[in-house]
């Protein structure tokens, strides 16, 4: 069922409900943050949501401050949170807000937008989510031309019941620690625009 109310109150639900579960190992991970990488313990970033406005993503902090490309950053505690997704725990907070939908395409870099495709920009006329059809097709492993075409796929094709297929394909690939980064990258290169031809719809 193609339902945007349903949606928003499964994302409620589910969002309100997983904060209270996860609250004391929340609280552990951010402790062991303060010690080991002193404070902030969270990474707070804008990236663009709905229809491309902006908003804060909430995450635990996973990389000392300085220069240097990512990978040298990441602490060893930060790659444990990233290859178990628990860096993403403070993004229920994003959902119950109203930012983020539980399942969605992942909100990407601001300075992406005027790379876009207009294809591609079509990821925009739904809520960014904590997964997407593209984490469950790869992940960071895929190329930005794939995981950009599933996220328009998922525009046209999600229902509540797709959602929920790949909530639990995700908590599978959470699992076998699959498709964390691009090969010689924390996560995934830049995006500089498309390399394949693209259409309107």
């Amino acid at each position: 069922m193609r339902s945007a109310v349903l949606k928003r109150t499964i994302d409620v639900a589910v969002s309100a409900g997983a904060l209270v579960v996860a609250a004391l190992p929340m609280g552990v991970i951010a402790l062991a943050i303060r010690r080991s990488m002193g404070r902030p313990v969270l990474f707070r970033q804008e990236r663009p949501g709905l229809d491309g406005r902006p908003f804060e993503l909430v995450k635990f902090r996973t990389m000392r401050d300085g220069d240097g490309p990512d990978g040298a950053r990441l602490t060893p505690l930060g790659r444990l949170l990233r290859a178990t997704s628990l860096d993403e725990l403070p993004e229920l907070w994003n959902v119950l807000r109203g930012d983020l939908t539980l399942v969605g395409p992942r909100p990407l870099l601001p300075r992406y937008l005027d790379r876009y495709s207009p294809t591609q920009a079509r990821r925009h006329e739904v809520r960014p989510g904590l997964t997407g059809l593209a984490q469950v097709h790869g992940r960071n492993a895929t190329t930005w031309d794939e995981r950009l075409a599933l996220d328009v796929t998922y525009v046209d094709t999600w229902t509540n019941g797709g959602d929920l297929r790949i909530l639990a394909r995700t908590a599978w690939q959470v699992l076998r620690r699959e498709g964390i980064s691009a090969e010689g990258h924390a996560t995934m290169p830049e995006f500089l625009g498309s390399t394949a031809p693209t259409t309107t719809p």
